[in-house]
């Protein structure tokens, strides 16, 4: 019998990058494959069942409901093509031109 609970649906996810210990990345994939499951879904359950356990954090959390979390910053997707000039124009204006260039 697995530790990990069967999937449910209705969850919001964010994208989170981590780097792990080489032996903990094998054996995330090593659980995944045997639950026949991705990677992430078993992540976000270890990560639910270890800390539903923990009795000291949960009493700790309930009292600290703020976010920890850093916000994300969404970027808007960039276009390939723009429309108009690619690079701003300068635009000249008399205090730019030198005084040899200047029109009288």
């Amino acid at each position: 019998m697995s530790v990990i609970k069967p999937r449910t649906r209705g969850k919001h996810f964010v994208e989170h990058r981590t780097r792990l210990d080489r032996e903990n990345h094998e054996t995330l994939y090593a659980y995944a494959a045997f639950l026949d499951e991705d990677v992430d879904y078993v992540l976000n359950q270890l990560i639910e069942s270890v800390l539903e356990r923990d009795r000291e954090f949960s009493t700790w959390r309930a009292e600290h409901q703020t976010a920890y979390a850093p916000e994300r910053t969404v970027r808007s997707p960039r276009s390939k093509r723009r429309s108009g000039p690619t690079r701003p124009q300068a635009i000249a204006r008399d205090s730019d031109r030198s005084p040899l260039t200047m029109r009288s």
